[in-house]
């Protein structure tokens, strides 16, 4: 079994790579997934839904407490990578070790609400990495410092703060500016697009959620640049 690299990202991929969580993962989100990104990588047992399909993952990252032997057996030792601490979640155990300009991630929301809550906390606190979720309904990722969203007029736009935010907005129906968000006060659930929005962040800690149809243009934004993406946070 490899050892965790300490200063190297255990996957590094010039494309958007796909992560894959131990959640329900529908056969349409497996295909979106695979059919954008190049390199795949599994969250502990994330791994089951990847060898079913027949793709087998380049790394799989986590402490192992939800890989069954089955699906162990079936992926090469050199690509499994085991850190077994338990102070962080598999989500944060993989996003922490892959680069690359995008990740696109399956199987993480849905579910328990615990674990929802705990993937969210690390969208916030690996903010260096961008990274889209896919929901039911909806996409979620962190906010960069700033951005155009993809999004058509009357679309639903929610952001909900992990911290105190301000910012600015242009194109939404009720505009952040001059506002201060933050989990225990106002939040920006159920907004909408009224034209082109753009936001413009004082700081990190913003959750976006636009709808799925918005995926492969907010892929876009984040591919070409169009979006300026926090520091690396201090541990």
């Amino acid at each position: 079994m490899a050892n965790l690299w300490k200063n190297e990202p255990i996957v590094r991929s010039a494309d958007p790579i796909g992560l894959f969580g131990g959640g329900f993962v529908g056969s349409e989100d497996l295909n979106l997934v695979l059919n954008r990104v190049t390199s795949v990588v599994a969250a502990d047992g994330g791994a089951a839904v990847l060898t079913e399909s027949g793709r087998i993952p380049d790394a799989v990252i986590g402490d192992f407490d939800s890989l069954d032997k089955a699906t162990k057996a079936n992926i090469p030792s050199d690509r499994l990578f085991a850190i077994r601490e338990q102070d962080s979640t598999d989500f944060d155990k993989a996003l922490r070790n892959v680069q690359a300009p995008l990740v696109l991630g399956a199987g993480f929301l849905g579910g328990r609400l615990d674990h929802q809550l705990a993937v969210l906390n690390v969208l916030v606190r690996r903010q260096e990495q961008a990274c889209i979720l896919l929901g039911a309904h909806e996409v979620v990722f962190h906010a960069p410092r700033q951005m155009r969203l993809p999004v058509s007029p009357g679309d639903v736009v929610s952001l909900f703060p992990m911290r105190p935010v301000t910012g600015r907005s242009t194109g939404l129906e009720w505009p952040i500016d001059g506002l201060r968000l933050q989990p225990d006060d106002r939040v920006g659930t159920s907004n909408r697009a009224l034209s082109d929005v753009e936001l413009q962040m004082n700081g990190p800690g913003l959750l976006v959620m636009v709808p799925r149809a918005a995926l492969d243009p907010l892929m876009q934004v984040f591919l070409s640049g169009q979006s300026e993406r926090w520091p690396v946070r201090e541990e």
